[in-house]
């Protein structure tokens, strides 16, 4: 852990740390060149397994791919500014985004005995879902592989920013091979059961689907999802979200099962398909719609013409009966 006050490649100084993991931490930091900036500075360490000949590989690797971070310009991801190593530690210096994270906020209304509404969850669904999205869809495509409600946090504007960039993964073109960027795999509750182990190469943007529905399930029920390697033991160690909150509509439901789903071929295969299914539930009606039908009040001439048919018969009957009384008579 690096001290208060230690300064980085003389232009940042350390506040304090703000979070801590088991490949490096995230510190609070001064920019001293920007007077007022305030960043967040990701430390990462180099997996002490790994030998020698493969650090100066791995930090050529992490310099290449940050840069790619660096291009990413989304409302809902904290710009990336700057990246170097020093002292064999890597980092990553990105905006500093204030505010609670959705950890926070979901052991908030479980504490007060609450569920978020739904409301609330999918306002900030759609806007993890452009998120997403736009780095799924960059040339090459960009992978998150740590999305969870700890790494998400809602500024005071009501914007949701996906902040931690820790496991981000790049997929080659042609899919021949992959690297990713920090090394790490997740969080277990939101981890798919192809992101485990070593060989990784089967991730890709379903794994991501995979941790958005694990989170959105968290958020929704207020606990995280069973782990996918307690659910290919036992699949009914996992509740339907419906089942702890029943107030989440069925669509919604239908949408997390299917996100959370343990093969990649049964999720939604894109982010707007996982978008679409999300929000196909009918939307309320509007005021007009619910407003009473105009009743409009009926003349005399209107219930003439309604009833024509019947009149016509009546006199008819009428007519039939004077002549045979005549005829009797």
């Amino acid at each position: 852990m690096l001290g208060r006050g230690t300064t980085l490649r003389n232009r940042y100084r350390i506040v304090e740390p703000i979070g801590q993991g088991g490949m490096g931490a995230v510190y609070l930091a001064e920019d001293l060149r920007l007077e007022g900036r305030k960043c967040a500075i990701k430390a990462v360490r180099i997996d002490p397994n790994v030998g020698e000949e493969m650090v100066g590989e791995l930090q050529h690797q992490f310099s290449r791919e940050a840069s790619v971070l660096a291009r990413l310009d989304h409302p809902n991801l904290p710009k990336v500014s700057d990246y170097f190593t020093e002292n064999d530690l890597d980092y990553l210096v990105m905006d500093y985004v204030s505010g609670k994270n959705l950890k926070q906020i979901v052991d908030e209304a479980r504490r007060a005995g609450r569920f978020l509404t739904e409301v609330e969850v999918l306002t900030w669904a759609r806007q993890l879902c452009d998120a997403l999205e736009y780095m799924h869809t960059q040339e090459p495509p960009v992978l998150h592989r740590d999305i969870k409600p700890s790494n998400i946090k809602l500024a005071p504007s009501g914007l949701i920013k996906l902040v931690d960039f820790g496991l981000v993964k790049l997929m080659a073109k042609d899919d021949s091979r992959t690297v990713t960027v920090l090394q790490g795999r997740g969080t277990a509750a939101y981890t798919p059961l192809e992101q485990y182990g070593e060989d990784d190469t089967h991730t890709d943007v379903r794994s991501d689907i995979y941790a958005l529905g694990a989170t959105l399930y968290h958020l929704f029920t207020n606990q995280p999802p069973a782990e996918a390697k307690q659910r290919f033991l036992k699949p009914e160690s996992l509740a339907p979200v419906r089942a702890l909150n029943p107030a989440v509509s069925e669509a919604v439901e239908q949408a997390i099962m299917a996100a959370i789903a343990m093969h990649p071929d049964d999720r939604p295969s894109t982010v707007a398909e996982l978008r679409d299914m999300l929000f196909s539930h009918k939307a309320p009606e509007s005021a007009s719609a619910r407003m009473p039908p105009v009743v409009r009040q009926e003349t005399a001439g209107d219930v003439v013409r309604s009833n024509l048919a019947w009149l016509a018969l009546a006199v008819i009957v009428a007519v039939v009966a004077v002549i045979v009384t005549f005829f009797r008579g």
